[in-house]
Formats: C-alpha cells, sequence, structure tokens
C-alpha cells in the first residue's frame, strides 16, 4: 500500500532544524553537497533518519525524497528506525574475527537478547557487527557511539554493555569521552563539541599504531626498514643485489607487469570450446 505523507516536524523543531541546516549549507558552494551532514542533523534530533528527517532534507536543498532516500539507505551510519542511546558495534571483519571479534559478537547477542541490527527492550544499546572498524592493530575492536574500545574479550564487552545500560561511567580505550548517539550525530553534522575537555581528549594514534608507523620507518629497529620511500627502490640487501630477469613460470606477475599473452593474442591458449559440440 503507498505510504501516507510524512508527518511534519512540531513547528519549534523545525525552526530550530531549519535554523542549523542553514548554518551547514552555507558552507558549501553547491548546497546538495550538505546532504550527509544534514542527514546526520535530523538523525540528531529523533536518533534515526526518519521519513520527516528526510522529506526536510529533500525540502531544504531542492532534492526528490527519492535522491535523499538513496543516499540514506546508502550508508550504514544513518539509522533507519529507532535505535538506542549507545550504538555497540562489534567488528566482525577478517582480523578481528580471528582474533575474537565473532565470539565477543555471539556472546553479546545472547547475553542482550538481541540479534544483528536490533535494540535491547530498555532502548539502551543497539547492537549490529560492523565490517571494519579501521583500527585492525587493536583487534578485536568494539566501537559505542563511533568510540573505540580496543582489544576486547567477550568478558569486558559484556561488562561493557551492563555498564551502559546501569548507566555507569564508561571511558573509551582512546578518543573523546563517550556521550548519547544523539549527540554523536549533531557532532558529525559539523557542530562543535561543547562538552569540556571533550576535544582535548580525542588524543591521537594509539600506541599500536604508531610502534608500526615507526617500524615502516626502520626507526623503531635502527637499520631496518618495512616500507620504502614513495618513488625510491627498495633498501634491503636482498632488493639490492637483485638483478632483473625475466620471470619463471612460477611466478607471479601482478597487475604492474608487462600485459601477458590472453586467449585473444595466443592462440595456442584460446579461451573457446576444447570441443565440438556433442562430443
Amino acid at each position: 500500500m503507498p505510504q501516507l505523507p510524512a508527518p511534519a516536524y512540531p513547528a519549534d523543531v523545525r525552526a530550530r532544524l531549519e535554523a542549523d541546516a542553514k548554518e551547514v549549507i552555507a558552507r558549501y558552494p553547491d548546497s546538495r553537497s550538505a546532504l550527509l551532514p544534514l542527514l546526520h542533523l535530523v538523525q540528531s534530533e529523533e536518533g534515526f533518519v526518519s521519513r520527516t528527517g528526510m522529506a526536510l532534507c529533500a525540502e531544504l536543498l531542492d532534492l526528490t525524497t527519492a535522491e535523499v532516500t538513496a543516499v540514506a539507505t546508502f550508508y550504514t551510519m544513518y539509522r533507519r528506525r529507532p535505535s538506542g542511546d549507545y550504538q555497540v558495534g562489534v567488528c566482525t571483519n577478517t582480523l578481528c574475527a580471528v582474533m575474537g571479534g565473532d565470539a565477543i559478537f555471539d556472546r553479546l547477542k545472547d547475553h542482550l537478547g538481541v540479534g544483528n541490527d536490533e535494540t535491547t527492550e530498555d532502548g539502551k544499546v543497539t547492537l549490529e557487527h560492523i565490517e571494519c572498524n579501521a583500527a585492525c592493530d587493536f583487534a578485536p575492536v568494539v566501537m559505542v557511539n563511533w568510540e573505540f574500545f580496543d582489544n576486547q574479550t567477550p568478558e569486558s564487552a559484556t561488562r561493557l554493555v551492563d555498564d551502559l545500560i546501569a548507566g555507569r561511567t564508561v571511558e573509551p580505550t582512546r578518543g573523546a569521552p563517550l556521550c548519547s548517539y544523539k549527540e554523536t550525530s549533531r557532532i558529525l553534522a559539523g557542530f562543535p563539541d561543547e562538552r569540556p575537555g571533550a576535544v582535548e581528549a580525542s588524543g591521537g594514534a594509539g600506541h599500536a599504531s604508531l610502534i608500526g608507523l615507526k617500524l615502516a620507518k626502520g626507526e623503531a629497529v635502527p637499520g631496518t626498514r618495512v616500507v620504502s620511500p614513495r618513488g625510491a627502490a627498495p633498501r634491503d640487501a636482498q632488493s639490492r643485489d637483485a638483478q632483473p630477469h625475466d620471470p619463471s613460470p612460477s611466478e607471479h606477475l601482478s597487475s604492474h607487469d608487462a600485459p601477458q599473452q590472453t586467449s585473444a593474442s595466443d592462440p595456442e591458449h584460446s579461451a573457446g570450446p576444447v570441443a565440438e559440440e556433442g562430443e
């Protein structure tokens, strides 16, 4: 059945959102470029991107609701239905999974009594698996409202969600202090985090990332460099002594090597049928 038009925001809410939206739109030479932060803005109002929020974005940016919906449904950071105060994302991509991410996710599903992308009955926690948190050197990683909780175990992750539900103070491993999902969405819309000390607490990369960078540069172990400077020849002894040669049949050629013969250019290795039809 066709959906009814999205309900309008109350007058005071709309006036407030319009004022904030004008500030966001003014940052861009092309107004439609403001769509991503505007979606975060309306998400900060309701905790998810509602049809009402998408209709407002479309109206303010002179877009169709179909254009706005296409963007809102593409990016997973936009919630499409009401969710919890705390978005708990467990990385289940390769490295985190191997290090225990799958076990953490399974434990939290059982402990909270919810499945992927579901919210606890008290409205506190929404659980979801995430493909990558871009923090492989701290695997397995859990994120709460996009703040990092590194080197987790099923036990520590269980304590984490229990503390969130109980309202106890929870400190991320690194990054700014935790805030609600609505507050996080407003910050992602481009508005300043006005909590005292929050910006200063953000910090930089963690120890594991920095030691990896030092290893790559040869600073951790003098004279040993994992990665050569861009545009320079490899510096290890084996590479210095190696002479150009034709690759053997067993060597794998990358896409950067000379073009290889294909079925079109090599009659002895055609890609067509090897037998007549019916044989």
